[in-house]
């Protein structure tokens, strides 16, 4: 009996490119916020915040491209095509940021010009990511099993958009994750900046969702269709109610739940596209049964990676226990 492992692999997937986007997001949000900073005491801190984890955190990149490649490689031949300059922007700009970080700390004659490249860098892999995310979401052109559009067809005002909204979801990510790991003036300069790219968040939410189903018409039919209007409407409300605990967060002196609510409103999103979306993997185009690979290789794969995917989650459970707790500048990387 053959053992059908694709709604395995869309799960491992799908968790993959959510804790992708969780923990390097809010790393990278950290990386925009940075440039914000008004002296050379709260850079530090900045810095120091993310210094044990960043790097560890696009272990879910390679995690989630490689498994697309291997379990959906059809999907891989059309979708890299499609996205492949913003994706070869946002590879470049993490590894300026990466070189950013590490000279940061080593080249300190030149540290002025290491500050703005790792908040460029940051600010650069956020907005060529959310182009991503927005070309995926509108769909490519497609005949027969290729791509046949251009590389600059992502580009679109809709692709743009999302590019910017990402930037602003980061930035609340990373404010989060500052509340939490500073205190004083420092904390209370994150919350205000947290408040305002909350409410960008907010209004980019809202235009997206309403945008989406304008651009295809089986996704509207799906949301607005009786009785899926019935049942999905959860979701906003489920919106609604974590908007407003988050913005209760950010005005008070809660430290963990501003960060729990950006959370909570990036997983509430990704849901409301995986249901726009679901069961395509090439959106419009193909199901993700018809871009797997044969069942044979899937469960060939199928055993290392369940190997494997314990050990990241323990690796990465375990650096952030070990480095729980408040930031000082004066204990840092090196």
């Amino acid at each position: 009996m053959i053992i059908d492992l694709v709604p395995l692999w869309t799960i491992i997937l799908g968790a993959a490119v959510f804790f992708y986007v969780l923990l390097d997001g809010f790393d990278l949000g950290v990386g925009i916020l940075y440039g914000f900073a008004m002296n050379r005491n709260d850079r530090n801190l900045i810095m120091n915040s993310i210094a044990p984890v960043w790097d560890g955190n696009e272990t879910w990149l390679i995690l989630g491209s490689i498994g697309l490649l291997a379990a959906f490689p059809l999907a891989f031949a059309i979708v890299i095509p499609a996205v492949y300059f913003p994706v070869l922007i946002m590879l470049l700009a993490l590894i300026f940021r990466g070189v950013a970080f590490e000279f940061h700390y080593r080249d300190t004659e030149h540290v002025t010009f290491w500050d703005h490249a790792f908040c460029i860098g940051s600010l650069v892999a956020t907005f060529a990511q959310g182009i991503i995310a927005g070309a995926f979401i509108q769909g490519f052109a497609v005949e027969g099993r290729k791509f046949v559009g251009t590389s600059f067809d992502c580009f679109t005002s809709f692709s743009l958009f999302t590019g910017f909204a990402l930037v602003f979801g980061y930035a609340l990510l990373g404010a989060g994750w500052l509340i939490l790991k500073t205190n004083g003036e420092l904390q209370q300069t994150v919350r205000r900046q947290g408040r305002w790219c909350f409410l960008a968040v907010l209004i980019a939410i809202g235009i997206v969702s309403l945008w989406t189903p304008l651009m295809d018409n089986h996704i509207a039919h799906r949301w607005f269709s009786w009785p899926n209007i019935a049942y999905l409407s959860i979701i906003p409300i489920i919106t609604v109610v974590i908007a407003l605990f988050e913005w209760r967060a950010l005005n008070n002196n809660s430290e963990i739940v501003p960060f729990i609510g950006a959370v909570g409103l990036f997983l509430i999103s990704y849901l409301g596209i995986a249901i726009s979306l679901f069961p395509m993997i090439v959106p419009h185009h193909f199901t993700l049964w018809q871009a797997a690979s044969s069942p044979d290789t899937q469960a060939f794969l199928i055993i290392g990676t369940l190997f494997l995917l314990p050990i990241i989650l323990m690796y990465s459970a375990w650096s952030y226990w070990v480095f729980r707790g408040k930031v000082r500048a004066d204990v840092g990387y090196h």
